[in-house]
Order: structure tokens, then sequence, then C-alpha cells
């Protein structure tokens, strides 16, 4: 160690002991309980799971360098020509009028990068400033006269930024700046690209639940930008296209709900057959210059994000930039950070030079948790659940197709090494030491070694830890996996679920398994020889994610299926009907409407309860009753002048909503204590 940092740790040490101030030691924290579970599936690893965006402003995008680099840290997926640069660029002749085009970023060098970094590329078509024809004959260039097979094409970037929402970002020349007028020419886009070739993908640009213009419907629109977009494009359309910058490193939690209410619109606006349509992030990063972009809270939020959204189905993450730039410097756990949004330095100073990035091309700390990322979970593998019981520590899990399985663990505290100890279901680790890969804060590398069990490891403060395992035995001749199953006669206590027969291993199959996820626990509430269930005693408005798994006469397992997720309506009839409608949202609260219609007996005074689903949501007035918010529970009781409900009659009252995360809103009412029909 050199003397400066002797100097420095005698120093701390001194400070803590003269303040009496305790330093912690693992063996002082209670362990942390990690929960993977090997028969909770969730999506697998998608070929183009972890990739980034390229700029042709960026001089550094067609060197050998920075696709050596890239390559390195597991990239399956580069986009071009850079976020809303796309709307103003003209590949044909390497030109953006209005920004700056750097030397050696055109299309075939780009390409070259894409293929000495061994990923695939995206293309982002001109909507803003182009045409259907202009896009067609680069999708020839690309794929007929080049030969590139470029297979993900996106219509535009962030077009929502045209000023129809009030802010303009994003430049646009049509008259017409609605999602309709957007809508229409992504058809004629599609219908010109997929002429010159049928075999590429075409995505759409849709706002991101809970983030603007998100929920905002504009004067003249039929419906807010994502659901006259999908309505209009369903049929024409492959992907949709979010972007995520959070802005803070505790966003993981709104992942699941972001991603399930998309899947919802496309279900409910792009119309049949909607349901291969993909989801890609095509530009995330963590977004939190104060709290760190290039040092390690940025990549440990970074490494947690990448795994949620692609355990959740997402097809690419890809992070905003290769480049960027430096920002605003401040110093964060004990390093520079530079505020700047790239992967690798540019090597730029600040405007009055007092501070400069280290040499081009040097990874900041992101970089490092993409490459650990794709290193716990590979092509090919499938996310299966897994949990803690502790706030500072995050963990996920994925099962190779041989059989190993990999843990990801996350610590998040600035000053705590917290010893875990992993318990497993549906999978027997081999004795002995796994190996372990690690990042700790500062390291310019992921460390390798065999240290401690599968059952027993400890992680450094701001730390990364994939710890790889192998099973105690290999199992041979088990039955395939059960195809992916789907819901039918969903009501609010049941449901039908089916699934096409799995392929019998050495023995034959004798039954079926049909396990809920709960958590990262499974909860097996049934079985048949069958290849359809109907699961009875569920809760009315409640999200189920179940798996089915085979089970064979020697009673050798299967592994799981893909999940299914569901969710159950309200009784068919009831003495009590309720409808809540949104009257305007503003993509952080709403005006929401409620109306209550008696079924039943007259009603001589009433009280009308319902949960917030999230932690997030809350109610901020209400009127026309008497509101009271306790934790999620919301208790409304009626008014003087309302409290009489004679047999069909109804009375409608109102209220303020916010919410700083995805708004899924209240499914289950009960008044006076009865489930009522929500319409």
């Amino acid at each position: 160690m050199p003397q400066t940092l002797l100097r420095a740790a005698s120093a701390v040490l001194l400070t803590l002991a003269v303040l009496n101030v305790p330093t912690v030691h693992a063996d002082e924290v209670a362990p942390v309980a990690v929960t993977v579970n090997a028969r909770a599936a969730l999506a697998s690893v998608p070929e183009t799971g972890i990739g980034t965006n390229h700029a042709i402003w960026d001089t550094n995008l067609g060197t050998d360098e920075t696709a050596d680099l890239l390559k390195g840290a597991g990239m399956k997926l580069l986009r071009y020509p850079g976020g809303s640069y796309s709307d103003i660029y003209h590949w044909a002749d390497h030109t953006a009028p209005g920004g700056y085009v750097a030397p050696n970023t055109d299309f075939d060098t780009f390409m070259r990068g894409v293929r000495r970094t061994g990923a695939q590329p995206m293309v982002t078509a001109n909507y803003g400033t182009g045409t259907a024809e202009e896009a067609a004959a680069w999708v020839r260039q690309a794929n007929v006269t080049k030969g590139y097979g470029v297979k993900y094409w996106e219509i535009g970037n962030e077009n929502y930024g045209n000023g129809r929402y009030g802010s303009a970002w994003e430049a646009d020349n049509h008259a017409d700046k609605s999602p309709a007028e957007y809508a229409r020419h992504v058809v004629a886009y599609s219908d010109a690209m997929k002429a010159v070739d049928p075999t590429i993908k075409i995505g759409a640009v849709l706002t991101t639940p809970a983030n603007w213009p998100d929920g905002i419907v504009a004067d003249g629109d039929s419906g807010t930008w994502n659901e006259v977009v999908l309505a209009a494009t369903g049929s024409k359309i492959d992907f949709v296209i979010l972007h995520w910058y959070p802005g803070a490193f505790d966003r993981t939690a709104h992942i699941p709900d972001m991603i399930q209410l998309t899947r919802q619109q496309i279900a409910r606006y792009a119309g049949a057959g909607s349901e291969w349509i993909g989801i890609a992030m095509t530009e995330f990063n963590t977004g939190s210059s104060s709290n760190g972009t290039t040092t390690q809270p940025g990549a440990l939020a970074a490494a947690d994000a990448y795994s949620t959204l692609l355990a959740q189905g997402v097809f690419t993450v890809d992070w905003w930039n290769v480049h960027n730039g430096i920002g605003s410097v401040t110093q964060v756990e004990g390093h520079t950070d530079y505020g700047d949004f790239g992967l690798l330095s540019s090597g730029a100073c600040t405007s009055d030079g007092s501070v400069c990035e280290p040499s081009v091309n040097t990874p900041f700390a992101p970089y490092y948790a993409l490459q650990m990322v794709s290193r716990f979970a590979r092509p090919g593998d499938r996310f299966i659940r897994a949990a803690t019981d502790q706030a500072k520590v995050s963990a996920h899990a994925a099962r190779r197709p041989n059989g190993d399985l990999a843990v990801l663990l996350i610590n998040t505290s600035s000053d705590t090494s917290y010893p875990v100890t992993i318990g497993y279901s549906g999978f027997s680790p081999a004795s002995g030491a796994p190996t372990v890969l690690t990042h700790t804060n500062g390291a310019t590398s992921i460390a390798g070694s065999a240290t401690g069990s599968a059952t027993s490891q400890t992680l450094p403060p701001l730390s990364l830890t994939t710890i790889v395992l192998r099973p105690a035995s290999a199992q041979v001749g088990l039955p395939g996996t059960p195809g992916q199953a789907t819901a039918s006669d969903v009501t609010d206590r049941a449901a039908t679920i089916s699934w096409p027969v799995a392929s019998a291993g050495a023995r034959p199959i004798v039954k079926y398994e049909i396990h809920r996820q709960n958590g990262a626990v499974s909860e097996q509430i049934g079985e048949t020889a069958g290849t359809s269930f109907t699961a009875n005693n569920l809760r009315p408005g409640t999200r189920y994610t179940v798996n089915v798994i085979a089970r064979d006469s020697g009673g050798g397992v299967s592994s799981p299926s893909s999940p299914l997720t569901f969710t159950t309506g309200t009784p068919a009839s009831s003495s009590c009907s309720v409808r809540l409608t949104k009257q305007s949202d503003w993509g952080s609260g709403y005006v929401g409407a409620v109306d209550i219609t008696n079924n039943g007996a007259p009603i001589n005074g009433w009280t009308l309860n319902f949960g917030w689903p999230r932690t997030w949501q809350r109610l901020d007035s209400g009127w026309s009753a008497v509101w009271t918010q306790n934790g999620q529970d919301v208790k409304v009781v009626n008014d003087s002048g309302n409290g009489s409900l004679p047999t069909g009659a109804s009375t409608t009252i109102g209220f303020v909503g916010s919410y700083s995360g995805p708004n899924v809103l209240p499914a289950t009412f009960t008044l006076n204590g009865t489930v009522c029909t929500t319409r």
C-alpha cells in the first residue's frame, strides 16, 4: 500500500478511536437471508439483452478499442445513430442538419464496429425530418446491397417530445404533431420498409408508464399517446420502445408494474395477435448525477435494473451512452463522479479546465456492472425468483441450460459488509467453494475466486457479487419443460390454466404441478394428470403468476414452464357495483370519479373501502364523502346528502390521487363489507 494511503488509513482509525465510533464488521451483523427458488421461472435471457447506444457525434464510435471494450462488457446490441439525432439524420449523405457529425461515424463504420463487438444492430429511422421512402432505402442499402442483416428498426425517437404536450426537444417537421399522425406514418414506414425486407422487425415509440407524458391526453386527441399509437399500429409493429431515466437509485421496484402496464396497454389497444409484440428499453440510465453516474452507486443501480428488466421479458436494455461527456463533478463514496452518462470516458474537461476525466475509453463503474450482468445471466439462461430480507441487499438468480445456477447479490450499503445465508428451493448445490465474481467500490476489474460456500458468503460494502454453482448431481432423463400456459374463464375466484403437453424423459410423466409465485416462494395450488387445471379459491382483483412443472413416475421433475400472469376480476353479480374512471391525468396525479350503484336492498348509510395497490400511491383530497387513508387502505363514508341509496340508485364521489411510480388502479372495492362488481 502506498505511504499516502497508509497515513490516510491511520488517520481514519485514530478519528474513530477518539470519537469512540464502532467499526462495522461482518461478525457483528445479522446474516441476510437470501432465498433462491428454481421452481419459480421468469423470462429467458435474450440474445440481445445487454446493449448500449452509439451516437454519430462521438469521435470514438468507430475505433477498434471502443468495439473491443464493448465486446469485453458482453454487449449484444448496439443502437444507432444516437437518440434525438435520429430525427435529423440522413443516412445516404451522412448529415444531420443542425447537429454535429463526427468523422468516421457513418453507417458502414458503425456496422464494422457491431461485427467486431459481436453484437446485433438496432437502427432508428428518421421520423422527424425524414420519410418512409428514405427509411426503406436504408433497409435496402443495409440488408439487400450490403447484406448486413439489420433486424431491428425503430421509427423515430421520443416523438412525444415534439411539443404536443408542451415540451419540445425532438425534431418534427410534420404540421400535425399528434399521436394519430405519428401512428399513420409508422404504418406507412412499416409497409415501405417491409416491402424491401419482410423479415425485419419494426418498433413504435411509446411513453413509459408513470413517466411524462404518460397518462396525459392532449387537446384534440382521442386518448393518450400510447392508446392512440397502439390502436392504429398494432398490426404493423413487432415491438414497442420505452425509455427510462429514473433519476434515483431506489426505483427498481417500479419495473414489474411498468412492464405489466405496458403489456396491458398492448393487449387492450393493439388488437388480435398483439401478444407477440415485444418490449425494448432502447435508452436507460440511472439519470442521477447528484448521486453518482460514473461511480459505484450508479453501477449497483444499473445491475439491479438490467437484471429486473430482463427478468420481466424486456428483450433489450440499452445504456445511454457509450461516450457522453463530462457533467457536474462531485465526490461520491470516496471517488470523483464526473456526471457523465457514458459507459466509457470521453476524456473531456470542465469548461474552466479545473477537472478532467481520465483518458479516453477508461471504463466507468457502470461498465463493470453491465459486464457483471453479462457474466451472471447469459443468453439462453432463465431468470428465476430470488429475494432477501434486507433492504440494502438485493438478489437475482438465473438457471443455465447445463443445470448450473448463478446468483447475483448487490450490497448497496456504504459501510457494512453483510454475511448472507442462501437457501435453495428446487436446486441442490454441489459441495465445495463455488466460483465467485466480485466488483467493489473503485475497482477497475471484476475479481474471480473460489471462496465461501453455496450457502454462505460475505458481501463487501457497495459491491456486486456473482456466485456460480454446480448441481450436486447431474440428473438425466428428466421430463421436458411444459409449454407456455394460458389462462381462460378467469373470474373473481377461479381461472382455468392450460398448457401444451411436455415431452417424456426416461420415465412417463404422471402429473403436472401448478405453482404460484409468492415473492421468492412457490405455493403449489394444484396438480393434475392432464394439461388443464381450474384453480379455485382465488382472491378477486389479484395478479397471479404461475409456473407448471411436469413430474415423472420416478419423482423426477422438469424445469418450470415460462411464467403465466393473469389477474382475477370481481363478482359477475353483486349487491353493489363500482366504476372508477380517470377524469384527467397529469403524469404524477389524477382526478378520479367513483360511481357507486346499489343493486341490493335499500341502504341507509354506507362505507366504501379499497386499497392502493402500491406504496407510492396516495389520496390527496376527496369530495362528496368523508375520505380517510391509513397506510395503503382508503375508507370513504357517505356524507349527509348521499347516505340513502334505494335499490338501483347511484351516487358519484370524487378524489385527487397522486403517484410517484406506475399507477396501478385499485381493482377491488367493498361496500358495507360486500365485494362489489367493478365495471
